[in-house]
């Protein structure tokens, strides 16, 4: 037994002897560059209307100016009318940005939406805004006239015509009235923008949203103080906010404004007269 423990202790210190202790490597140092993905979410805005990209302040060179950082093949000229890539910096806005510019609708006295909207406007919430006001107008419409007819024991039937009469109603509203306006302030020379003026009508219909909801009561009097009241805030929220743009045009400016209010408020007389007056 002893033999063999010295066996063994001359057999490792043979082997100590005969491997060669290998020398212990150098020390590395790791230098890692600078990279934009240490900081979370990275500096630049994702998803919204950046410098680079947003639409210009008069929509006379919206369809002239090149978008920057799209992919698709440009084309010159009116051809841009028909290309995609000309209405993206429109609808490039997040769901805070639509929700600011719904909240400033609803407060119609403070008159600076086209303070904040004028170096992006968008054309993303006007056309949902119209499009929810479509079928709300015709689901409440529909549903007014189905209780008036049950509460008198007649026969009722489905009126396809509420969804595509509120369509041609707020969709060419929100169209042909902003347009009209662009080609008065451009023959009386005052400086215009063209999507601005749609991004601003449209906005401006959001109120009536709630009001068609409410007019579900079956009282006649409080549908007709709730189409008041949601006419004059949409007529003030637009009237205030061209105010002070229109007032270049000399004095003529009154009557645009007070043309534009009127306007405005006949849109909430034909909803509650077309809407909710039932005959049975």
């Amino acid at each position: 037994m002893m033999m063999s423990g010295k066996y063994t202790t001359i057999d490792n210190q043979q082997l100590q002897g005969s491997v060669p202790a290998v020398p212990d490597p150098p020390s590395v140092t790791v230098k890692f560059t600078d990279s934009n993905l240490q900081t979370f979410p990275p500096s630049q805005a994702q998803g919204k209307i950046t410098g680079g990209s947003r639409p210009p302040r008069d929509a006379d060179d919206s369809f002239s100016k090149p978008v920057s950082g799209s992919d698709e093949p440009q084309q010159g000229g009116w051809l841009r009318n028909f290309a995609v890539a000309a209405y993206k910096p429109y609808f490039d806005v997040d769901t805070s940005d639509v929700l600011e510019r719904i909240i400033d609708s609803l407060f119609p006295f403070r008159g600076t939406f086209n303070e904040k909207t004028s170096t992006n406007p968008d054309l993303y919430g006007p056309f949902w805004i119209c499009t929810t006001l479509i079928f709300v107008a015709a689901s409440i419409g529909t549903f007014v006239t189905y209780i008036a007819h049950k509460l008198k024991d007649k026969e009722w039937d489905y009126d396809i015509n509420l969804v595509t009469w509120s369509a041609g109603l707020f969709y060419g509203y929100v169209t042909i009235v902003p347009l009209c306006l662009y080609v008065i302030l451009k023959y009386f020379s005052v400086p215009a923008g063209l999507v601005q003026l749609f991004c601003l009508y449209g906005y401006s219909l959001f109120v009536f949203i709630p009001a068609l909801c409410m007019s579900i009561v079956p009282l006649d009097i409080f549908r007709w103080v709730v189409a008041g009241v949601a006419g004059l805030m949409s007529a003030t929220f637009v009237a205030l906010n061209l105010r002070a743009h229109i007032k270049s045009a000399g004095e003529r400016w009154f009557f645009i404004v007070a043309g534009i209010f009127l306007l405005q408020l006949a849109l909430s007389v034909v909803l509650k007269i077309y809407l909710f007056t039932v005959s049975v």
